[in-house]
């Protein structure tokens, strides 16, 4: 891959200078590898991507947890449906359905209809997977996927009916999601970025495992202390805070280099880069 780094507000004072970090596809690398080191597509046709805390599931130590097996008893009576995108039919009732609830739940203009067409358009949507109510004979969700088998499935944006009688509907869909593709044999299911408690959610499934920015950790409670201080200004970087260091790397700063899987070669035929 490629690395570009966007500089982004700097606080001198501090000496703490951030940039984000982009990365693009070279020949022979397909999208997995990117989630695979820790980047997310930033572009819906899949030529940019950024670092950033992200989690998944380890499916092949996925085992529903008894609240895993709660939240899809609440689901029992609905169906689910993998679809390619190739035969999934964008009606104007679908793309209703899909506007009412992001307009509900993420603000009446952040994803106009513009955007919602240009996302089931998208070669990062190669699957919808389909919720329906068989008994009152009606979709209730629906959510888009990309999916590189056997490597991976991403489970991107989900829309759902707010109104449903299904309780945690988005949960149980979620929840479906990550049983279907570990019986599957997928390795992974990519389910977004955790920077608040809010989306902590996102790691109640066993295997489930977040990128710090040098590797992939399974470990919740450095998660829970991350989400912690980043509800303050810190007044410095997190590999200089001693206490982080301490606390989950042993104090050693070459311990958390060694597990890094970034390697840049500055002169020629000194390495590679990743």
């Amino acid at each position: 891959m490629k690395l570009l780094f966007s500089e982004a507000q700097a606080d001198y004072a501090h000496y703490i200078f951030p940039y984000a970090i982009w990365a693009f596809p070279e020949p022979g690398e397909t999208p997995a590898d990117l989630f695979n080191a820790g980047f997310l597509p930033s572009s819906l046709n899949l030529d940019r991507f950024y670092l950033c805390r992200q989690v998944r599931v380890k499916l092949a130590t996925f085992r529903p947890s008894s609240e895993n097996r709660r939240i899809l008893r609440k689901g029992a009576d609905l169906t689910v449906e993998l679809v390619p995108r190739a035969t999934f039919e964008y009606t104007p009732a679908r793309r209703e359905f899909c506007l009412r609830y992001a307009a509900a739940k993420f603000g009446p203009h952040v994803m106009p209809g513009e955007r919602l067409d240009a996302l089931f358009a998208a070669p990062l949507v190669t699957h919808l997977l389909v919720f329906r109510d068989a008994a009152a004979g009606r979709e209730v969700g629906v959510a888009t996927l990309y999916l590189e088998p056997p490597a991976l499935a991403f489970y991107y944006y989900a829309f759902y009916d707010l109104a449903c009688p299904v309780h945690s509907l988005g949960m149980f869909m979620m929840t479906a999601a990550v049983k279907l593709f570990a019986e599957r044999g997928l390795a992974h299911v990519y389910l977004g970025s955790c920077y608040s408690e809010n989306a902590r959610y996102k790691t109640q499934f066993t295997g489930a495992e977040f990128f710090n920015g040098f590797r992939w950790s399974d470990n919740p409670a450095e998660l829970k202390y991350l989400l912690r201080r980043g509800q303050t200004v810190p007044s410095e970087h997190l590999l200089e805070c001693a206490e982080y260091r301490e606390r989950f790397y042993t104090g050693s700063l070459d311990a958390i280099r060694a597990a890094s899987p970034f390697v840049v070669a500055l002169k020629p035929g000194a390495g590679g880069s990743q």
